[in-house]
């Protein structure tokens, strides 16, 4: 009852003294709450106790992150934001924090670097987003990437009225869709740990578009993952492939970097073999997309392939190996109404052979995988494909499980 009568007065306190502040230099001294390094602090205290909140003036009025008490309603706990920018902790005290000039908060909600050519964003891995093992799974990494590549698009001043598109696509009914996803895992992030994503674009040929990713660990800097993707157009009512218009060529052309996250020797290229009923080693029927499948561009949306693929691994490397490489290729789309098949076929165990190879190397940068496999998601009416993919994986590091 006192920690609820605490928290009330804060909020009275809160309501009154701050967001009836009077406008400083013609910048609203306090309208949101968020987390920013303090270069204009005042010390607010309440009758009953201090709260550790920090404050400042909005850049974004739908960016808005609160605390009170020390606890996040929307974004990270405030003893977490002191950590992630280097500060010490400010103790029992309200901070009114008046402005910054780097700030965590738009940090989270992602920034242009490098002349506008990377967009950057930084998350926290959540409870929800991580597995048995208390790391983030692939599908966390792909939604990571999705999220950010989205925004890239937002922030670039070039987002139209379609779910990533372009105005220019938008005025001709056009949305990307992607045709292939390689990606490289060298760690999986645990729950709580911030996680920093850059992201860029660049021409794949003709009529396609290249984007790619790194996640770095957000105190150390070390990039963990590099994925690379290929993007052509398509037209949202006819659902066939299109050229790219003069017109959405200029829109996005400004913002090409001629850079790879992904050296193009090691980008997994080669052709992966079609499955069939008598070359899959493992078979899953019955999958049924679900409408929470589905995105806003009307069919499911391509990261819960993932999960469906995974359901024809063996249960045994799910558990006892990490994915490290996976690479997607996509055939067609799916609907709701669509009930899916997985199949699987490993390829000959690489453990033999990575063993003799390093037994005096335990460098995990210079690991070759341990296994291997080749996966089909199709349709179970027809058996059309509606993605291809390969994926590697070396057995788990227990020390890094906690």
């Amino acid at each position: 009852m006192a920690s609820m009568a605490a928290r009330i007065n804060a909020t009275q306190y809160l309501s009154r003294h701050i967001f009836n502040a009077k406008k400083n230099d013609g910048v609203d001294m306090v309208t949101q709450m968020g987390f920013y390094p303090s270069r204009d602090r005042e010390m607010m205290t309440s009758k009953h106790r201090r709260f550790p909140v920090m404050a400042s003036s909005p850049v974004n009025p739908r960016s808005h992150v609160e605390t009170i008490n020390g606890n996040k309603i929307n974004g990270i706990h405030v003893e977490e934001a002191d950590s992630l920018l280097g500060n010490k902790s400010i103790g029992t005290e309200l901070v009114i924090d008046k402005g910054s000039d780097a700030s965590l908060h738009s940090c989270l909600h992602g920034k242009f670097v490098e002349d506008r050519f990377v967009y950057r964003q930084t998350f926290v891995i959540r409870s929800y987003e991580i597995g048995p093992d208390k790391t983030a799974t692939m599908e966390t990494l792909m939604n990571l990437l999705q999220e950010t590549a989205l925004n890239h698009v937002t922030g670039s001043g070039l987002a139209g009225n379609g779910f990533g598109a372009t105005r220019e696509m938008s005025l001709r009914k056009l949305i990307w869709v992607v045709t292939r996803v390689h990606i490289q895992v060298e760690r999986y992030s645990c729950w709580g740990d911030v996680v920093e994503i850059d992201t860029w674009v660049d021409a794949a040929g003709k009529n396609g578009m290249r984007r790619d990713w790194i996640i770095r660990d957000y105190h150390t800097q070390e990039i963990i993952t590099r994925a690379t993707s290929t993007w052509v157009i398509m037209n949202r009512e006819t659902r066939r492939l299109s050229k790219i218009p003069n017109q959405v060529r200029q829109e996005v052309e400004p913002f090409y970097l001629n850079r790879a996250a992904i050296a193009t020797e090691k980008i997994d290229k080669e052709k992966i073999d079609k499955l069939t009923d008598g070359t899959a080693g493992r078979i899953r029927s019955g999958l049924a997309p679900r409408w929470s499948d589905m995105d806003a561009n009307q069919h499911v949306n391509n990261v819960k392939y993932i999960g469906w693929i995974l359901e024809s691994v063996p249960l045994k490397v799910l558990e006892e190996y990490d994915m490290t490489s996976m690479t997607l290729e996509f055939r067609r789309e799916c609907r709701q109404s669509n009930l899916l098949e997985s199949l699987t076929s490993t390829t000959a165990s690489l453990a033999h052979e990575h063993h003799c190879n390093n037994s005096n190397n335990n460098n995990s940068i210079n690991r070759r995988p341990d296994l291997q496999y080749t996966h089909l998601l199709r349709m179970q009416a027809d058996k059309a494909e509606i993605v291809r993919a390969r994926t590697e994986w070396r057995g788990k590091q227990k020390h890094i499980l906690h």
